[in-house]
């Protein structure tokens, strides 16, 4: 999964559109290889992370939560905890 995917399911509060379309736009540019599409593929460009943000929605609508919400503030500590064993490991 691309790193910079956010997990967005089952948070207090729940995932604004914002986090949904940049998850969306990350995960666009990921399969086309874009990260600025020419003026010739920009409209596709849009139409998939408009389509990709509205499947999220659905999905995490529909999605059934098991226990407590996750914590923002302590799902952003374990992923800087995430990142500096990442960065240890190439470096190390």
């Amino acid at each position: 999964m691309c790193r910079n995917i956010k997990l967005l399911h089952h948070f207090e509060p729940p995932a604004t559109v914002e986090e949904m379309q940049a998850s969306a736009l990350q995960y666009v540019r990921k399969l086309s290889g874009m990260n600025e599409p020419s003026t010739a593929n920009q409209a596709a460009f849009d139409r998939a992370v408009k389509d990709v943000t509205r499947a999220t929605q659905v999905l995490l609508r529909s999605l059934e939560a098991h226990g407590p919400p996750r914590d923002r503030e302590v799902e952003r500590h374990k992923a800087r905890a995430r990142w500096k064993r990442r960065e240890a490991h190439l470096h190390g």
